[in-house]
Parts: structure tokens; C-alpha cells; sequence
């Protein structure tokens, strides 16, 4: 595959995916599914979800904007892996991390504050400020974070972590 294929996963969700070893793993805002197709190629089940209507052949699909105050789709579900990629709304954190398993691995990836140079997107709203994601994460198992500029797939300013969530003996 080609590094710039935008149906390839994320070189950091295939590095960490290994973590996520069984059960079901919630794609929130999946887009095209490459990530619902990647988690569904390892023979997980994948619940993926976003605004726009999508097929993904072997998961289950949930249509929702959960950007103007509709309600949460998944209540009292948990997940033993969740993954975002070029996604950041802030008030759904702790839907996020209510949403993962004891023992259930988050793999979040997006821009971060500097990347208006870089071009889109550009509103502060929608840039995770320095460390946001250890902050949010605070109190799970940090297995690894980055921030920074990157130049794969495309310039960008990103920030990413890996997070287990506690209570898994």
C-alpha cells in the first residue's frame, strides 16, 4: 500500500492494535471504515459510527451527529478497544472513556494546536491543545503518546496515545 492510501489504517492504530486482542471495537467518526475493515480483518467485531450513512460489510453501522446534543447511541455498552482518528469533540471524552471495558485500550489520533499552518483544520476547536490527551486520559495506563509534527501521510501538527483503561486483572 501506498503511504498516502487513505484506506489504509493509521500506522499508529496498526502499532498499537495488537493490544486489543478479543471482543468488539467501537470506530467512532469511521469515515470511509478503514479502520471498522482493518479491526474486522484481525476477526473483531467493529461497531462503527458517523454522521453520514455508511456500509461496512460485517459491521454494525450506527448513524448519529453527536455534535448537536443527540443523545450518546451506545448507553451502558463497553468496548474492549476504541479508536478515533481526525476527530476532536471535546464533550465526548468522557463517553469515550465511560464506553471502554476494564482492561479496554484507547487509540486516539488527531491535529493539535499548530497545525493551522499546515492547513485544515485550522479552529483552535477543533486542535487538541499540548498533553490534552494525557489529561483526559488521566488515571488509565499510558502505553504510549506523541505529539508533534509528522510528514506522513501529509504535514500535519498531531497528537496520539495509546491508554488502557484500568480494572483488567
Amino acid at each position: 500500500m501506498k503511504q498516502h492510501d487513505i484506506a489504509a489504517p493509521s500506522a499508529w492504530v496498526e502499532r498499537w492494535a495488537p493490544l486489543i486482542t478479543h471482543g468488539t471495537v467501537l470506530d467512532m467518526a469511521c469515515g470511509s471504515g478503514r479502520h471498522a475493515n482493518f479491526f474486522l480483518s484481525k476477526h473483531l467485531k467493529v461497531v462503527a459510527v458517523d454522521r453520514e450513512a455508511r456500509v461496512i460489510p460485517g459491521a454494525r453501522f450506527v448513524q448519529a451527529d453527536l455534535e448537536n446534543g443527540n443523545p450518546w447511541p451506545f448507553p451502558g455498552e463497553q468496548f474492549e478497544g476504541v479508536v478515533v482518528t481526525n476527530y476532536l469533540h471535546r464533550p465526548l471524552f468522557p463517553r469515550l472513556l465511560e464506553s471502554l471495558a476494564p482492561g479496554g485500550v484507547l487509540l486516539y489520533e488527531t491535529f493539535m494546536l499548530g497545525n493551522e499552518r499546515f492547513g485544515r483544520p485550522s479552529n483552535p476547536e477543533f486542535l487538541l491543545r499540548p498533553g490534552e490527551l494525557l489529561e483526559v486520559c488521566k488515571g488509565m495506563t499510558i502505553k504510549a503518546f506523541e505529539e508533534g509534527e509528522v510528514i506522513v501521510p501529509k504535514p500535519a501538527m498531531i497528537q496520539r496515545v495509546c491508554a488502557v483503561q484500568a480494572g483488567k486483572g
